[in-house]
Protein backbone atom coordinates (compact mmCIF):
# COMPACT_ATOMS: atom_id res chain seq x y z
CA UNK A 1 0.00 0.00 0.00
CA UNK A 2 2.41 2.68 -0.64
CA UNK A 3 3.01 5.30 -3.38
CA UNK A 4 4.16 7.23 -6.66
CA UNK A 5 3.38 10.89 -8.30
CA UNK A 6 -0.41 12.10 -7.67
CA UNK A 7 -2.22 12.29 -11.46
CA UNK A 8 -5.29 12.25 -13.27
CA UNK A 9 -7.84 15.61 -12.25
CA UNK A 10 -7.12 18.91 -11.28
CA UNK A 11 -10.76 19.24 -10.27
CA UNK A 12 -13.06 18.06 -6.89
CA UNK A 13 -11.14 19.59 -4.11
CA UNK A 14 -7.98 20.96 -6.03
CA UNK A 15 -7.53 24.46 -7.33
CA UNK A 16 -6.08 26.23 -10.02
CA UNK A 17 -3.66 27.32 -7.08
CA UNK A 18 -2.59 23.78 -5.64
CA UNK A 19 -5.16 24.10 -2.56
CA UNK A 20 -7.33 21.30 -1.25
CA UNK A 21 -10.63 23.01 -0.16
CA UNK A 22 -10.96 20.00 1.79
CA UNK A 23 -8.43 20.18 4.32
CA UNK A 24 -7.93 23.70 3.62
CA UNK A 25 -3.65 22.91 3.42
CA UNK A 26 -1.23 24.18 0.12
CA UNK A 27 0.44 20.84 -1.70
CA UNK A 28 1.39 22.94 -4.68
CA UNK A 29 4.71 23.44 -3.69
CA UNK A 30 7.21 21.94 -6.69
CA UNK A 31 9.05 19.46 -4.40
CA UNK A 32 9.11 15.65 -5.14
CA UNK A 33 10.52 14.53 -2.25
CA UNK A 34 7.46 13.04 -0.51
CA UNK A 35 4.89 11.63 -2.93
CA UNK A 36 1.82 13.24 -3.62
CA UNK A 37 -0.28 10.69 -1.53
CA UNK A 38 -4.33 11.67 0.60
CA UNK A 39 -1.77 11.11 3.59
CA UNK A 40 0.85 14.22 2.35
CA UNK A 41 -2.06 16.58 1.41
CA UNK A 42 -4.05 17.02 4.91
CA UNK A 43 -0.53 17.64 6.53
CA UNK A 44 1.95 20.98 7.02
CA UNK A 45 5.21 20.17 5.15
CA UNK A 46 7.53 19.18 7.64
CA UNK A 47 11.57 21.00 8.36
CA UNK A 48 13.53 18.15 6.96
CA UNK A 49 16.49 17.64 8.89
CA UNK A 50 19.82 16.28 7.66
CA UNK A 51 23.10 14.97 9.28
CA UNK A 52 25.24 18.01 9.35
CA UNK A 53 28.46 16.10 11.18
CA UNK A 54 29.49 13.07 13.00
CA UNK A 55 28.26 11.83 16.61
CA UNK A 56 28.17 9.07 18.63
CA UNK A 57 25.26 7.13 19.92
CA UNK A 58 24.25 4.12 21.95
CA UNK A 59 22.17 2.71 18.80
CA UNK A 60 22.13 3.60 14.86
CA UNK A 61 19.04 2.52 12.99
CA UNK A 62 18.64 2.48 9.31
CA UNK A 63 15.35 3.95 8.16
CA UNK A 64 12.70 5.89 9.16
CA UNK A 65 9.78 3.91 8.65
CA UNK A 66 7.48 2.32 11.51
CA UNK A 67 9.39 -0.08 12.21
CA UNK A 68 12.33 2.00 12.73
CA UNK A 69 10.39 4.74 14.63
CA UNK A 70 8.63 2.52 16.93
CA UNK A 71 12.00 0.66 18.07
CA UNK A 72 13.91 4.38 18.28
CA UNK A 73 10.66 5.66 20.70
CA UNK A 74 10.79 2.43 22.58
CA UNK A 75 15.14 2.62 23.08
CA UNK A 76 14.66 6.35 23.75
CA UNK A 77 12.24 5.69 26.49
CA UNK A 78 15.09 3.32 28.05
CA UNK A 79 17.18 6.06 27.97
CA UNK A 80 19.27 5.06 25.07
CA UNK A 81 20.85 7.61 22.89
CA UNK A 82 19.30 6.63 19.33
CA UNK A 83 20.80 8.24 15.89
CA UNK A 84 17.77 7.06 13.25
CA UNK A 85 19.33 7.38 9.15
CA UNK A 86 17.10 7.67 6.34
CA UNK A 87 17.60 8.23 3.41
CA UNK A 88 14.64 10.15 1.99
CA UNK A 89 12.54 11.41 4.70
CA UNK A 90 10.43 10.14 7.35
CA UNK A 91 7.69 7.51 6.42
CA UNK A 92 8.62 8.31 2.65
CA UNK A 93 7.64 4.19 1.82
CA UNK A 94 5.38 2.17 2.65
CA UNK A 95 5.04 3.31 6.26
CA UNK A 96 3.04 6.55 4.41
CA UNK A 97 1.46 5.47 1.64
CA UNK A 98 -0.48 2.69 2.93
CA UNK A 99 -4.16 1.83 3.28
CA UNK A 100 -4.22 2.96 7.38
CA UNK A 101 -5.42 -0.47 8.11
CA UNK A 102 -4.45 -1.37 11.78
CA UNK A 103 -5.73 -4.68 12.27
CA UNK A 104 -4.94 -8.38 14.34
CA UNK A 105 -2.57 -10.70 12.30
CA UNK A 106 0.44 -10.88 9.85
CA UNK A 107 0.54 -11.01 6.02
CA UNK A 108 0.66 -15.00 6.35
CA UNK A 109 -2.45 -16.78 7.16
CA UNK A 110 -3.10 -18.18 10.71
CA UNK A 111 -3.49 -21.63 9.10
CA UNK A 112 0.07 -21.26 7.33
CA UNK A 113 1.60 -19.98 10.31
CA UNK A 114 0.04 -22.89 12.60
CA UNK A 115 1.48 -25.62 10.22
CA UNK A 116 4.85 -24.11 10.03
CA UNK A 117 5.45 -23.67 13.97
CA UNK A 118 2.50 -25.57 15.89
CA UNK A 119 -0.49 -24.29 17.84
CA UNK A 120 1.21 -23.06 20.85
CA UNK A 121 3.29 -20.95 18.85
CA UNK A 122 0.76 -19.77 16.07
CA UNK A 123 -1.39 -18.72 18.98
CA UNK A 124 1.31 -16.57 20.73
CA UNK A 125 2.55 -14.84 17.74
CA UNK A 126 -1.06 -13.85 17.09
CA UNK A 127 -1.76 -12.52 20.78
CA UNK A 128 1.83 -10.49 19.46
CA UNK A 129 0.07 -9.15 16.72
CA UNK A 130 -3.19 -8.15 19.05
CA UNK A 131 -0.44 -6.10 21.13
CA UNK A 132 0.92 -4.37 18.37
CA UNK A 133 -2.69 -3.01 17.38
CA UNK A 134 -3.19 -2.09 20.91
CA UNK A 135 0.86 -0.63 20.54
CA UNK A 136 -0.26 1.69 17.81
CA UNK A 137 -3.55 2.71 19.69
CA UNK A 138 -1.45 3.00 23.15
CA UNK A 139 0.54 5.49 21.15
CA UNK A 140 -2.00 8.18 19.18
CA UNK A 141 -3.58 8.26 22.66
CA UNK A 142 -0.63 9.04 25.17
CA UNK A 143 1.51 11.37 22.64
CA UNK A 144 -1.64 13.13 21.12
CA UNK A 145 -1.27 12.39 17.24
CA UNK A 146 -4.66 14.41 16.70
CA UNK A 147 -3.93 14.09 12.86
CA UNK A 148 -3.55 10.44 12.87
CA UNK A 149 -7.46 10.69 12.58
CA UNK A 150 -8.17 7.27 13.92
CA UNK A 151 -11.50 5.89 12.95
CA UNK A 152 -12.47 2.53 15.16
CA UNK A 153 -14.39 -0.41 12.73
CA UNK A 154 -13.08 -2.89 10.02
CA UNK A 155 -15.49 -4.91 7.90
CA UNK A 156 -13.84 -8.48 6.77
CA UNK A 157 -15.94 -9.24 4.04
CA UNK A 158 -16.67 -12.49 1.92
CA UNK A 159 -18.03 -12.31 -1.55
CA UNK A 160 -19.69 -16.01 -1.06
CA UNK A 161 -21.83 -17.57 1.88
CA UNK A 162 -19.39 -18.06 4.89
CA UNK A 163 -21.61 -17.52 7.62
CA UNK A 164 -20.16 -21.16 9.68
CA UNK A 165 -16.55 -20.33 8.71
CA UNK A 166 -16.58 -16.79 10.18
CA UNK A 167 -18.76 -18.03 13.01
CA UNK A 168 -16.03 -20.43 14.01
CA UNK A 169 -13.51 -17.99 14.12
CA UNK A 170 -15.54 -15.54 15.59
CA UNK A 171 -15.93 -18.17 18.50
CA UNK A 172 -12.30 -18.60 18.36
CA UNK A 173 -10.49 -15.62 19.04
CA UNK A 174 -13.22 -14.77 21.70
CA UNK A 175 -12.11 -18.36 23.46
CA UNK A 176 -8.69 -17.90 22.85
CA UNK A 177 -7.79 -14.26 22.79
CA UNK A 178 -10.47 -13.04 24.66
CA UNK A 179 -10.93 -10.53 21.34
CA UNK A 180 -14.57 -9.88 20.52
CA UNK A 181 -16.07 -9.40 16.83
CA UNK A 182 -19.65 -9.67 15.58
CA UNK A 183 -21.02 -11.62 12.56
CA UNK A 184 -23.21 -9.63 10.00
CA UNK A 185 -25.50 -11.06 7.15
CA UNK A 186 -28.60 -10.03 5.49
CA UNK A 187 -30.02 -6.91 6.50
CA UNK A 188 -27.40 -6.22 9.12
CA UNK A 189 -25.07 -6.18 6.47
CA UNK A 190 -26.70 -4.21 4.03
CA UNK A 191 -27.25 -1.40 6.48
CA UNK A 192 -23.44 -1.13 5.94
CA UNK A 193 -22.88 -1.53 2.55
CA UNK A 194 -25.04 -1.90 -1.06
CA UNK A 195 -23.30 -4.98 -2.95
CA UNK A 196 -24.85 -7.03 -4.25
CA UNK A 197 -21.28 -8.97 -4.46
CA UNK A 198 -21.10 -9.40 -0.21
CA UNK A 199 -22.51 -11.91 1.49
CA UNK A 200 -21.20 -12.53 5.07
CA UNK A 201 -18.91 -10.09 7.04
CA UNK A 202 -16.89 -9.95 10.78
CA UNK A 203 -17.32 -6.56 12.12
CA UNK A 204 -13.65 -5.50 14.13
CA UNK A 205 -14.79 -2.93 16.31
CA UNK A 206 -11.53 -3.17 18.09
CA UNK A 207 -9.13 -2.20 14.99
CA UNK A 208 -8.77 0.98 13.37
CA UNK A 209 -7.77 3.02 10.67
CA UNK A 210 -6.00 6.12 10.23
CA UNK A 211 -3.39 8.29 8.54
CA UNK A 212 -0.39 6.66 8.47
CA UNK A 213 1.92 9.38 7.94
CA UNK A 214 0.62 11.77 10.79
CA UNK A 215 1.36 8.67 13.01
CA UNK A 216 4.67 8.48 11.56
CA UNK A 217 5.67 11.78 11.95
CA UNK A 218 4.08 12.23 15.50
CA UNK A 219 6.27 9.01 16.28
CA UNK A 220 9.11 11.10 15.19
CA UNK A 221 7.66 14.65 17.34
CA UNK A 222 8.27 12.24 20.29
CA UNK A 223 11.15 10.46 19.64
CA UNK A 224 13.21 13.56 19.04
CA UNK A 225 11.70 15.12 22.48
CA UNK A 226 13.02 12.42 24.23
CA UNK A 227 16.56 13.58 22.50
CA UNK A 228 16.69 11.17 19.60
CA UNK A 229 17.89 11.93 16.52
CA UNK A 230 16.39 11.97 13.16
CA UNK A 231 18.57 12.81 9.80
CA UNK A 232 17.09 12.46 6.68
CA UNK A 233 18.28 12.61 3.38
CA UNK A 234 21.23 11.19 4.97
CA UNK A 235 21.81 7.87 3.34
CA UNK A 236 24.02 4.85 4.66
CA UNK A 237 26.80 4.23 2.37
CA UNK A 238 28.73 1.07 4.68
CA UNK A 239 28.22 0.03 7.83
CA UNK A 240 32.52 -0.96 9.33
CA UNK A 241 33.05 -2.42 12.73
CA UNK A 242 31.84 -5.29 14.47
CA UNK A 243 29.61 -5.81 17.67
CA UNK A 244 29.88 -3.43 20.07
CA UNK A 245 31.66 -1.15 17.64
CA UNK A 246 30.02 -0.16 14.79
CA UNK A 247 30.91 2.51 12.23
CA UNK A 248 27.80 3.73 10.16
CA UNK A 249 28.90 5.74 7.30
CA UNK A 250 27.39 8.47 5.36
CA UNK A 251 28.17 10.92 2.62
CA UNK A 252 27.38 13.48 5.46
CA UNK A 253 29.06 12.25 8.60
CA UNK A 254 29.74 8.63 10.50
CA UNK A 255 27.87 7.53 13.57
CA UNK A 256 29.93 5.30 15.73
CA UNK A 257 27.79 2.94 17.92
CA UNK A 258 27.41 0.16 19.54
CA UNK A 259 24.38 -1.30 18.01
CA UNK A 260 23.03 -1.02 14.71
CA UNK A 261 19.52 -1.69 13.63
CA UNK A 262 18.15 -2.34 10.24
CA UNK A 263 14.69 -1.64 9.37
CA UNK A 264 14.45 -0.48 5.60
CA UNK A 265 11.55 -2.63 4.50
CA UNK A 266 10.83 -2.70 1.04
CA UNK A 267 13.39 -0.26 -0.19
CA UNK A 268 16.47 -2.53 1.38
CA UNK A 269 19.33 -2.22 -1.17
CA UNK A 270 22.44 -3.85 -1.05
CA UNK A 271 23.81 -2.59 1.94
CA UNK A 272 23.27 -5.54 3.78
CA UNK A 273 23.42 -8.62 1.44
CA UNK A 274 21.66 -10.88 3.56
CA UNK A 275 18.52 -9.26 4.04
CA UNK A 276 19.10 -7.79 0.61
CA UNK A 277 18.22 -11.57 -0.80
CA UNK A 278 15.50 -12.21 1.73
CA UNK A 279 12.82 -9.89 0.77
CA UNK A 280 10.74 -9.65 -2.59
CA UNK A 281 9.95 -5.32 -3.06
CA UNK A 282 5.88 -6.13 -4.18
CA UNK A 283 4.42 -3.09 -5.42
CA UNK A 284 0.64 -2.26 -4.73
CA UNK A 285 -1.98 0.72 -5.61
CA UNK A 286 -4.42 2.99 -3.62
CA UNK A 287 -6.48 5.91 -5.42
CA UNK A 288 -8.86 8.65 -4.36
CA UNK A 289 -11.90 9.46 -5.78
CA UNK A 290 -13.32 12.66 -6.46
CA UNK A 291 -15.33 14.54 -3.72
CA UNK A 292 -19.06 13.32 -4.20
CA UNK A 293 -19.93 12.26 -0.38
CA UNK A 294 -23.83 11.91 -2.03
CA UNK A 295 -23.20 9.32 -4.10
CA UNK A 296 -20.56 7.66 -2.41
CA UNK A 297 -23.24 7.64 0.89
CA UNK A 298 -25.80 5.84 -1.04
CA UNK A 299 -23.28 2.44 -1.32
CA UNK A 300 -21.59 3.04 1.70
CA UNK A 301 -23.46 3.89 5.28
CA UNK A 302 -20.37 3.26 7.97
CA UNK A 303 -17.00 4.74 8.83
CA UNK A 304 -15.72 1.14 9.07
CA UNK A 305 -13.12 0.88 6.48
CA UNK A 306 -13.79 -2.79 4.43
CA UNK A 307 -11.26 -5.62 3.38
CA UNK A 308 -12.86 -8.20 1.21
CA UNK A 309 -11.10 -12.01 1.76
CA UNK A 310 -10.15 -12.15 -1.96
CA UNK A 311 -6.41 -13.55 -1.91
CA UNK A 312 -5.92 -10.65 -4.30
CA UNK A 313 -8.06 -8.29 -1.98
CA UNK A 314 -9.75 -4.80 -2.12
CA UNK A 315 -9.72 -2.80 0.81
CA UNK A 316 -11.28 0.79 1.07
CA UNK A 317 -12.62 3.39 3.49
CA UNK A 318 -14.25 6.28 3.78
CA UNK A 319 -12.16 9.33 4.05
CA UNK A 320 -12.19 13.41 4.68
CA UNK A 321 -15.41 13.68 6.63
CA UNK A 322 -17.55 11.26 4.15
CA UNK A 323 -16.53 13.38 0.76
CA UNK A 324 -14.34 10.65 -0.74
CA UNK A 325 -13.33 6.89 -1.32
CA UNK A 326 -9.69 5.56 -1.00
CA UNK A 327 -9.50 2.84 -2.64
CA UNK A 328 -6.64 -0.23 -2.51
CA UNK A 329 -5.76 -3.82 -4.11
CA UNK A 330 -3.53 -5.72 -6.79
CA UNK A 331 -0.33 -6.10 -6.28
CA UNK A 332 2.75 -6.15 -9.09
CA UNK A 333 6.75 -7.05 -8.63
CA UNK A 334 7.37 -4.29 -10.60
CA UNK A 335 5.95 -0.60 -9.80
CA UNK A 336 3.40 0.43 -12.73
CA UNK A 337 2.14 3.33 -14.08
CA UNK A 338 -0.15 4.53 -11.52
CA UNK A 339 -1.91 6.21 -14.04
CA UNK A 340 -3.08 2.74 -16.06
CA UNK A 341 -3.20 1.14 -12.62
CA UNK A 342 -5.98 3.44 -10.94
CA UNK A 343 -8.34 2.46 -14.10
CA UNK A 344 -8.00 -1.06 -12.98
CA UNK A 345 -8.98 0.01 -9.70
CA UNK A 346 -11.80 2.21 -10.29
CA UNK A 347 -12.68 -0.82 -12.69
CA UNK A 348 -12.73 -2.98 -9.17
CA UNK A 349 -14.71 -0.32 -7.31
CA UNK A 350 -17.44 0.09 -10.44
CA UNK A 351 -17.80 -4.26 -10.46
CA UNK A 352 -18.45 -4.02 -6.65
CA UNK A 353 -20.87 -1.13 -6.89
CA UNK A 354 -22.25 -0.74 -10.23
CA UNK A 355 -23.45 2.51 -8.47
CA UNK A 356 -19.87 4.09 -7.85
CA UNK A 357 -19.44 3.91 -12.11
CA UNK A 358 -19.70 8.24 -12.37
CA UNK A 359 -17.45 8.66 -9.61
CA UNK A 360 -14.20 9.78 -10.92
CA UNK A 361 -10.30 8.82 -9.67
CA UNK A 362 -8.55 12.17 -8.38
CA UNK A 363 -5.28 10.37 -7.53
CA UNK A 364 -3.13 7.49 -7.31
CA UNK A 365 -0.42 6.13 -6.23
CA UNK A 366 1.94 3.11 -5.84
CA UNK A 367 4.83 2.27 -4.08
CA UNK A 368 6.89 -1.35 -2.67
CA UNK A 369 5.88 -3.12 0.28
CA UNK A 370 8.65 -5.51 1.10
CA UNK A 371 7.66 -9.59 1.32
CA UNK A 372 9.31 -12.95 2.80
CA UNK A 373 8.71 -16.09 1.00
CA UNK A 374 7.26 -17.15 4.28
CA UNK A 375 5.49 -13.89 4.35
CA UNK A 376 6.27 -12.98 8.26
CA UNK A 377 8.02 -10.35 9.34
CA UNK A 378 12.08 -11.30 9.53
CA UNK A 379 12.86 -9.98 12.80
CA UNK A 380 16.51 -10.84 14.48
CA UNK A 381 20.05 -10.66 14.48
CA UNK A 382 22.61 -11.69 11.99
CA UNK A 383 25.58 -13.49 12.76
CA UNK A 384 27.59 -10.87 12.86
CA UNK A 385 25.64 -8.71 15.33
CA UNK A 386 23.64 -6.48 13.68
CA UNK A 387 19.91 -6.28 14.24
CA UNK A 388 16.66 -6.04 12.00
CA UNK A 389 13.18 -5.94 11.85
CA UNK A 390 11.56 -5.77 8.58
CA UNK A 391 9.48 -7.69 5.82
CA UNK A 392 6.13 -6.86 6.73
CA UNK A 393 4.31 -7.27 3.45
CA UNK A 394 1.56 -5.46 3.49
CA UNK A 395 0.40 -5.96 7.14
CA UNK A 396 2.66 -3.55 8.48
CA UNK A 397 0.45 -1.15 10.73
CA UNK A 398 0.42 -3.77 13.60
CA UNK A 399 3.73 -5.83 12.89
CA UNK A 400 6.10 -2.51 12.74
CA UNK A 401 4.29 -1.99 16.03
CA UNK A 402 5.20 -5.49 17.90
CA UNK A 403 8.19 -5.90 15.66
CA UNK A 404 9.76 -2.34 17.00
CA UNK A 405 9.05 -3.10 20.16
CA UNK A 406 10.40 -7.20 20.72
CA UNK A 407 13.86 -5.81 18.66
CA UNK A 408 13.77 -2.82 21.22
CA UNK A 409 13.42 -5.27 24.24
CA UNK A 410 15.95 -7.66 22.82
CA UNK A 411 18.74 -4.83 22.28
CA UNK A 412 18.31 -3.51 25.95
CA UNK A 413 18.15 -7.24 27.04
CA UNK A 414 14.55 -6.74 28.51
CA UNK A 415 13.32 -9.80 26.71
CA UNK A 416 14.16 -12.15 24.05
CA UNK A 417 10.64 -12.54 22.73
CA UNK A 418 11.93 -11.70 19.51
CA UNK A 419 12.78 -15.25 19.09
CA UNK A 420 8.92 -16.47 18.69
CA UNK A 421 9.81 -15.09 14.65
CA UNK A 422 13.11 -17.46 14.48
CA UNK A 423 11.05 -19.92 12.47
CA UNK A 424 10.77 -17.09 9.60
CA UNK A 425 14.06 -16.37 8.68
CA UNK A 426 16.07 -14.87 6.31
CA UNK A 427 15.04 -17.11 3.39
CA UNK A 428 16.27 -16.52 -0.34
CA UNK A 429 13.82 -15.41 -2.61
CA UNK A 430 14.79 -16.41 -5.70
CA UNK A 431 15.97 -12.91 -7.21
CA UNK A 432 14.72 -12.48 -10.80
CA UNK A 433 12.72 -16.11 -10.87
CA UNK A 434 11.38 -15.59 -7.53
CA UNK A 435 9.85 -12.28 -9.23
CA UNK A 436 8.05 -13.66 -11.57
CA UNK A 437 6.88 -16.97 -9.35
CA UNK A 438 5.40 -14.42 -7.21
CA UNK A 439 3.45 -12.55 -9.81
CA UNK A 440 2.40 -15.98 -11.52
CA UNK A 441 1.00 -16.67 -8.01
CA UNK A 442 -0.70 -14.17 -7.41
CA UNK A 443 -2.09 -14.01 -10.99
CA UNK A 444 -3.06 -17.90 -9.41
CA UNK A 445 -4.84 -16.60 -6.97
CA UNK A 446 -7.22 -14.32 -8.75
CA UNK A 447 -8.32 -17.12 -10.35
CA UNK A 448 -8.70 -18.93 -7.43
CA UNK A 449 -10.93 -16.38 -5.96
CA UNK A 450 -13.15 -16.67 -8.85
CA UNK A 451 -13.22 -20.04 -9.11
CA UNK A 452 -14.35 -19.90 -5.14
CA UNK A 453 -16.68 -16.89 -5.71
CA UNK A 454 -18.86 -19.03 -8.10
CA UNK A 455 -18.51 -22.49 -6.70
CA UNK A 456 -19.67 -21.65 -3.35
CA UNK A 457 -22.48 -18.93 -4.82
CA UNK A 458 -21.09 -15.37 -4.35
Amino acid sequence: MESAPGLLTQANGVDELGKCDDCHRDFSSSSTDMIDTWYKRCLAEPTVDVMSESCEADICIVGAGLAGLTSALQLARSGLQVVVLEAEQIAWGASGRNGGFVTPGFAQGYAAVEARVGQTAAQALHGLSIEGMQIVADNIRQLQIEDAQPVPGILGICRYPAAGELKSRRDWLAKHFDYHVDHLAGDELSEHLKSACYHDALHDQNAFHFNPLAYARGLAAAIRKLGGRIHEKTAVETINGSQGSWKVVTSRGTVAARDVLLTTGGYTGKLQPALHRSYLPIATYVMLTENNPELIASVISTRSAILDDRRASDYYRVVDEGRRLLWGGRITTRVSEPRALSVLLHRSMVATYPQLAQLKVDTAWSGSMSYARHRMPQIGQLPNGQWYCTAFGGHGMNTTAIGGHVIAEAITGQSDRYRQFSPFGLEYTGGVVGRAAVQATYWGYQLMDKWQERARGG
